[in-house]
């Protein structure tokens, strides 16, 4: 008969391998206990690093945080009591309004169904490329064009690591897809090195089910990223920081800050840089080496935008240890409380979203999590109460079938066209042109339009995607135009031809120096978007109503039928257009209306901040006149702000380029 501490032993090594299977194996398995528990700690985790690093943010520039450790929640105290319950802020809120999606679409929304959700319950307090985000969704355009360098000015900000953590925590042991996922989701803010802490922390959740090692998941985190990447070589920098100062974060931190925001180029340099505050959160992992507490304190003391590393890592925390691994006294700070944060989550950031109670969330997120799993390849087995979850770390992601929308060609006859409808989310599907006719002169081929058009005008054509199984249709309406006059106008028109430098200096700007042109004479360039191709016709301290015009003249008659205003970047405080109007010189050598234009698209149904879209293009139709001059004309939107520097700024608007075709 088996010896009972034989018997002991064997059944404690069974229960060590239904937990947590070697990372080198090729399949996973894991108690649906413990996974939910897992879940629940990433969850209570990310709310105590979110509102614990909150009185921290912004704080920490020029020096780190001072180790008056451990820091507690101090002023926030006041507000979960307030409160009674946790309550949300863009770390947390915006991965719940994700969840509610899964619970309403299945495990795997589509960019579509995720762009409705951004549109209905986000319509304050978001920044940067969020906002960008936000303000292209509503004028029509999709992910990843949301997120593309040309559209979103932001592309390179913080914003997608702090609001996609959700996916990696759905794909348990998955690593390969939670990497995808990431990257996948991330590109509806962001792009390029941008996104890639969003795919570090991904393929890092996803591992941490399985390995409790700092080091190693670090390591799991760099392989999932490109070996040529921005951010891979700014993680093994700070782990060789680490290594040359592992008693002294302060010297590591300084050194970190110097070559990554101190050194940054004009054009990415901010407190809210990706990158900078991916290396922040790493040095934070490194040097509180798997201790909650310590972790926590170390990424708010890191500095910048510290709220989010600290939500980032605490939620980390929260899958590689449990709930176990959770400080009582940050979940449970109120008297009273018997359960975590008194179940209660708080929505007081989005529009119609429903408070929730957290172990609600939690259980939404389980489900979701073996649903993805089964739907991956994996199985679940076992007696209710005892189930075991068998997981395929070999699954991929695909993204789902479904058009990509953003700018449509830019087509002027006789010029070549080159332009793709695909983008690397929808490229691997097959293309088919099934419906209307081309313009003259192009062919479509395996989602590709060339050619060089001989006739103007507009052209519908329907376009099929399949994978062989699901396929989708739309209906595209494509733009020949005719030649642009603006580069042959002998005088450019605008009443403010120059930026007032001192004036922006002295206002909350969101962008690099380099951006802004400094003369008017830039909108007939050709250039759309980057260094010195934004005109703000920023003139005025005083706060006062504002119209302003754009155009051009010529010495000879012109004959024209449309024009092309193509925005900039937005500031916060204003730069758009409330009205938008075409005038024209008369034979009297007076500026008249031009009758019946057309705006396509229409400008923003409102003049809220939210709404604004970055560099987009309205192209304005009427019929044929004959003039030496044209321009646009119309209000400048004076914006309320926070920042007392910039309340008594007056109105302006930005421009990149304005076209004129006969």
């Amino acid at each position: 008969m088996m010896k009972a501490s034989f018997r002991i032993a064997l059944v404690l090594l069974f229960l060590s391998l239904v937990s947590y299977q070697s990372m080198g194996n090729k399949q996973y398995k894991i108690k649906v206990s413990e996974l939910r528990d897992k879940i629940a700690a990433e969850w209570i985790g990310q709310m105590i690093g979110n509102i614990y690093g909150l009185p921290h943010e912004g704080k920490y520039i020029s020096n780190p945080g001072p180790e008056t450790w451990p820091y507690g929640y101090m002023k926030n105290l006041d507000k979960l009591k307030k409160y009674d319950g946790a309550f949300s802020d863009d770390d947390t809120d915006v991965e719940y309004m994700y969840l509610l999606q899964m619970v309403k679409y299945g495990e795997e929304p589509t960019y579509q169904q995720l762009r409705e959700a951004w549109m209905y319950h986000i319509r304050d307090r978001v920044w940067l490329a969020n906002r960008a985000a936000v303000g292209l969704m509503h004028f029509g355009y999709t992910p990843p064009f949301t997120g593309s360098k040309e559209l979103n000015p932001h592309w390179f900000q913080i914003d997608p690591q702090l609001i996609n953590e959700i996916w990696g925590v759905i794909a348990p042991g998955m690593i390969g897809y939670a990497a995808a996922k990431s990257d996948w989701a991330a590109r509806i803010t962001s792009d390029s090195w941008g996104v890639e802490p969003t795919i570090f922390y991904g393929a890092m959740y996803s591992a941490a089910y399985f390995e409790k090692d700092i080091h190693k998941l670090i390591e799991i985190g760099i392989k999932a990223l490109p070996s040529n990447g921005r951010f891979t070589a700014t993680v093994k920098d700070m782990i060789s920081l680490h290594d040359k100062y592992p008693a002294d974060w302060k010297a590591a931190r300084k050194e970190m800050a110097q070559k990554y925001y101190i050194d940054e180029p004009d054009m990415t340099k901010t407190i809210w840089n990706a990158n900078l505050n991916g290396a922040c959160a790493v040095l934070a992992m490194l040097y509180g080496n798997g201790n909650f507490q310590n972790t926590l304190d170390y990424s708010c003391a890191m500095g910048f935008d510290a709220d989010n590393q600290a939500a980032t890592v605490a939620g980390l925390m929260g899958v590689i240890n449990g709930m176990k691994g959770l400080p009582e006294n940050l979940y449970l700070p109120i008297e009273g409380w018997k359960l975590p944060f008194n179940d209660r989550y708080i929505n007081i950031t989005r529009y119609d979203m429903p408070d929730g109670k957290i172990s609600e969330m939690i259980d939404q997120t389980l489900k979701a999590t073996i649903d993805l799993v089964i739907a991956k390849g994996g199985k679940l087995s076992g007696k209710p109460g005892f189930e075991v979850l068998t997981i395929n770390p070999e699954a991929a992601f695909n993204p789902p079938v479904e058009f990509c929308l953003g700018p449509l060609p830019r087509m002027e006859v006789g010029k070549p066209v080159d332009y793709n409808f695909y983008t690397e989310a929808n490229k691997v599907y097959n293309w088919s042109l099934v419906g209307g006719k081309l313009p003259d002169g192009l062919t479509f081929s395996k989602g590709k339009l060339t050619g060089i058009p001989t006739s103007g005008g507009y052209s519908r054509i329907t376009l099929q995607l399949d994978n062989g199984k699901e396929k989708a249709t739309k209906e595209f309406n494509l733009l020949v135009r005719g030649t642009n006059i603006a580069p042959t106008a002998d005088s450019i028109l605008a009443n403010v031809r120059n930026l007032n430098e001192k004036v922006l200096d002295s206002c909350w700007y969101t962008f690099g120096k380099s951006m802004y042109a400094k003369s008017v004479d830039v909108i007939n360039d050709g250039v759309l978007s980057g260094p010195g191709s934004v005109f703000y016709s920023l003139a005025a301290k005083a706060k006062i109503p504002k119209v302003d015009y754009y155009g051009y003249s010529w010495k000879t008659p012109q004959k024209i039928s449309m024009m092309a205003f193509h925005s900039g970047c937005l500031e916060e405080f204003g730069g758009w257009f409330t009205s938008l109007n075409v005038q024209y010189l008369n034979e009297a050598g007076k500026w008249v209306p031009v009758e019946k234009t057309q705006i396509s698209p229409p400008l923003p149904e409102t003049d809220i901040v939210f709404f604004q879209p970055h560099f987009v293009e309205y192209v304005i139709s009427f019929e044929t006149i004959e003039t030496k001059g044209i321009r646009i004309i119309g209000d400048a939107k004076i914006q309320d702000h926070w920042n007392k520097y910039t309340k008594q700024v007056s109105g302006f608007t930005s421009i990149t380029e304005l076209s004129v075709y006969h």
